[in-house]
């Protein structure tokens, strides 16, 4: 993000402007928690965070799903508790948006859910003793915490992949900001068209 705020030309800093905060963040974290070798590899990366900016809350929960997504399957139990109880929370929210990316977002969570029954049945049942506030929906903080505990997951995981998951997390990150920045600036009157776009880049992302 360094890299990134320099070439944007702003003041150095690994909080640049050019970039949608949860989406720098799970950059830096990536970054972190990535080895010397595999850090290597995010560098072509750099240039494609800058100027992907959105401040539609919408895209927080896209990132936290997809973060939790690649987090669950993983991640030790404790934490795959409460990754799931984020996506059962983001089901809610996603139920109520339409649109591609809404729709791809709410599978990936669903799928996600089914790989590990016992915490999706734990979720289930914690949400249920909470109540009305499951209604809530997320919020921006809500959704960082769900990507900082989701990249912690990943990294202390028992896998031998760890660089590659955590790059392959940042890389599909990029690739919906970028798909949901577009969407926001396609013309209004032409939504059809946007949406098209949006999957046929489903459809090549695939």
């Amino acid at each position: 993000m360094e890299f990134a705020s320099y070439l944007a030309g702003e003041r150095w800093s690994d909080h640049p402007a050019c970039t949608q905060g949860t989406l720098a963040l799970l950059a830096r974290l990536v970054n972190d928690r990535t080895t010397d070798s595999g850090r290597a590899r995010l560098t072509p990366l750099i240039p494609s965070v800058i100027g992907l900016k959105s401040d539609d809350p919408l895209l927080d929960v896209l990132l936290a799903v997809r973060a939790a997504h690649d987090a669950l399957p993983v991640a030790a139990e404790e934490r795959q508790r409460s990754q799931a109880v984020a996506l059962l929370v983001a089901v809610d929210v996603l139920e109520e948006h339409g649109g591609v990316l809404a729709a791809e977002a709410l599978e990936s969570a669903r799928t996600a859910l089914r790989t590990v029954p016992a915490a999706d049945a734990w979720a289930t049942g914690f949400i249920t003793q909470m109540g009305p506030a499951r209604r809530a929906g997320m919020s921006v903080r809500q959704c960082r915490d769900v990507v900082i505990g989701a990249v912690h997951g990943i990294s202390q995981a028992c896998v031998g992949d760890a660089d590659d998951r955590l790059g392959a997390l940042l890389t599909a990150a990029v690739s919906i900001t970028e798909r949901f920045v577009r969407a926001e600036q396609a013309p209004a009157d032409v939504p059809a068209r946007a949406d098209a776009h949006l999957e046929t880049d489903a459809h090549l992302a695939s």
